[in-house]
């Protein structure tokens, strides 16, 4: 008698609440780790939600909706990291509901699970993922994007459109590679003929005035603050630099696939080949349409996004890993054929939970051992509560008001800006980041100036001292990462700017 894997009869019987389980367990890992081990906010975070609480329409760091959001789920949890991390995770769950819906569309219901499965392996989609912002925030949109527009333009549902619509002009409130990821989508419509039978139609007119009125506040900031056109092309003789660095960029994120491949060369006859009656998924035929719109759109945010970023200098692919891999899963469901047989189904059990939880031991194991080996400081090691607390306190029981405003040392400021009084974040040295408060304004309103303490005086350093000369510094305040090992306390000096009387 035969007998076949819970796992596979699950997946044939059930494939929506296997995905339920799989997604809802890389969320919870994902919320886990930083609730246990984050003392601060990883990345840049702090920053972003320094800017969002200013609801500002537009800012050097790019369209508002990701920073205004941040701050509205940071807020909602009594000025907690914990809802930001929510929201992230919000985020990556309906970006993968979304993407199962068009893979179910695509090859069925059972190996769209598996499309999913390969996809959540990506690392693109775990530690990475804690840093909401618009890299964040503009998965899902995508995954929308891409699943009405297959609606469009594969199955003629005109009703699309509205949906369509609203999602990139939400997008384009949400990073600035919204741009070219809908003209990515604009010109594989007009290549294919069903594409553009849906655009001849009004629905198109309308939705583009949609997206006009939605993106027009930013629009406009944009003109006023002369932020609008390209920037500028690399020299002619940096060329070759330029296309090393997109080497780097695509290297990364085939570095990021690596349990996806790993998962693929397991299940290979070339590894398997002992004969086995292995249990398998099939699909019916895929329209070539399909086949074309799932590899266009698994390649050409990776390679446009990379290209753009080595190009003009970007640190990361424009639009992020997680836009750029997430047709990936669903590309190597469609290269496997109609049938896809799961050979040693232990194993590929074993491996596939491995990949998804070896990032979370990753980041565990930084956050533990990194202090003791390296020289380097661990950002989630801070303790930004502690930090924004303790200003906060002094200042309130020195001068009897709240703290208004922060300045000094970019990263601790931003930290202290995090505290109960969500004081106001002044970039001092680049003082136009911040137009929400000036030098001056900060003088009249008081605040604390925040640096890394050099001497147990707590000596400012120059360039403090030059744009705040009347500032008396104070004794520095030690504090303790969550692991230090051989690093000394994080030792910051400080000193209070009076707010002037009313």
């Amino acid at each position: 008698m035969r007998f076949t894997s819970l796992v596979v009869e699950l997946i044939r019987a059930r494939p929506l609440l296997v995905f339920w389980i799989v997604v809802l367990l890389q969320a919870a890992i994902w919320l886990t780790v930083p609730l246990l081990l984050y003392r601060g906010p990883p990345g840049d975070l702090a920053t972003a939600l320094a800017f969002g609480r200013e609801y500002q329409v537009g800012t050097d760091l790019g369209p508002p909706l990701a920073f205004w959001l941040g701050d509205i789920a940071y807020r909602a949890a009594g000025n907690h990291m914990f809802g930001v991390y929510v929201l992230s995770q919000l985020c990556f769950i309906v970006a993968f509901r979304v993407l199962y819906e068009l893979a179910r569309t695509i090859v069925g219901s059972q190996q769209a699970v598996l499309a999913i499965l390969l996809t959540m392996t990506v690392t693109a989609f775990g530690a990475p993922g804690l840093t909401f912002g618009p890299l964040v925030l503009a998965f899902p949109l995508w995954a929308l994007l891409l699943l009405h527009s297959w609606q469009i333009v594969a199955q003629g549902r005109r009703n699309a459109w509205f949906a369509l619509s609203i999602e990139a002009g939400v997008l384009l409130l949400t990073t600035p590679a919204a741009v070219g990821l809908l003209l990515a989508l604009v010109v594989f419509a007009l290549a294919t003929e069903r594409g553009r039978n849906a655009l001849d139609s009004v629905e198109p007119l309308f939705a583009l005035l949609v997206i006009a009125v939605l993106a027009l506040p930013y629009l406009i900031w944009l003109v006023r603050a002369d932020a609008l056109g390209a920037p500028p092309w690399p020299d002619f003789f940096e060329l070759h630099l330029r296309l090393l660095r997109w080497g780097e960029l695509l290297f990364s994120l085939v570095a990021a696939m690596a349990g996806l491949v790993l998962l693929v060369v397991l299940n290979s006859k070339s590894v398997n080949w002992k004969p086995e009656d292995a249990p398998s998924i099939i699909r019916p035929p895929v329209d070539p349409l399909a086949q074309n719109f799932v590899y266009v759109f698994a390649l050409a945010p990776a390679l446009g996004g990379s290209l753009v970023a080595a190009l003009f200098g970007i640190d990361h692919v424009v639009g992020g890993a997680a836009i750029a891999l997430s047709m990936s899963g669903l590309a190597v469901v469609l290269l496997s054929g109609e049938v896809i047989h799961l050979r040693r189904l232990r194993v590929l059990r074993v491996a596939w939970l491995a990949a998804v939880v070896a990032p979370a031991l990753a980041v565990i194991a930084t956050i533990i051992v990194q202090p003791w080996f390296a020289s380097t400081e661990v950002a989630t090691s801070i303790p930004a509560s502690a930090i924004g607390r303790f200003f906060g306190e002094n200042f309130q029981r020195r001068t009897s008001r709240p703290l208004q405003a922060v300045a000094g040392d970019p990263q601790l400021a931003a930290l202290v800006a995090l505290g109960p009084s969500r004081p106001h974040l002044l970039l001092d040295a680049t003082p136009e980041r911040t137009p929400w408060i000036t030098l001056e304004t900060f003088n009249e309103l008081g605040g604390v100036v925040v640096w890394r303490a050099s001497d147990t005086a707590g000596t400012p350093p120059d360039a403090i001292a030059q744009r705040f000369p009347g500032i008396v510094p104070e004794i520095p305040r030690a504090f303790d990462r969550l692991v230090n090992g051989r690093l000394p306390a994080l030792r910051i000096g400080w000193g209070i700017v009076r707010p002037k009387a009313p």
